[in-house]
């Protein structure tokens, strides 16, 4: 049964665990189902590669936060709209999907990243 007030606080508590908490394998442990399916080029597929990257982002970009600017959710699907604050000044506005099984656990990740721009053709920004 997937209930979408509740995926999307397992999802949103799964990101900021770790995002925000840099507890990747923490946040594996307690949200994600039995196999982890990663989309992302960067991320290596299933457990260990989402906990290997995400504790060397940890070390490499200490400080780094998200805030979520809307979650929304349909059937086993959850979709965070993020804005991503990296150290060195680094920002980006975010799309991750997330697709979550029966039980409400992280099982498969899709992203899309685009760095802030420092210039716009209108004043209705990002968010």
């Amino acid at each position: 049964m997937n209930d979408p007030e509740s995926n999307k606080a397992n999802v949103a508590a799964f990101y900021d665990m770790m995002f925000n908490q840099c507890e990747p394998r923490r946040a594996i442990e307690l949200y994600a189902g039995d196999k982890y399916i990663q989309h992302n080029p960067h991320v290596a597929t299933g457990k260990s590669g989402f906990i290997d990257y995400f504790k060397k982002m940890a070390r490499d970009y200490p400080g780094k936060t998200v805030e979520f600017k809307r979650v929304i959710a349909e059937g086993s699907f959850v979709v965070l709209h993020c804005h991503q604050n990296w150290t060195g000044g680094l920002e980006y506005a975010g799309i991750d999907i997330f697709r979550v099984d029966g039980n409400g656990k992280v099982v498969e990740h899709w992203d899309v990243l685009q760095e802030m721009p420092t210039a716009s053709a209108h004043t209705n920004g990002m968010f």
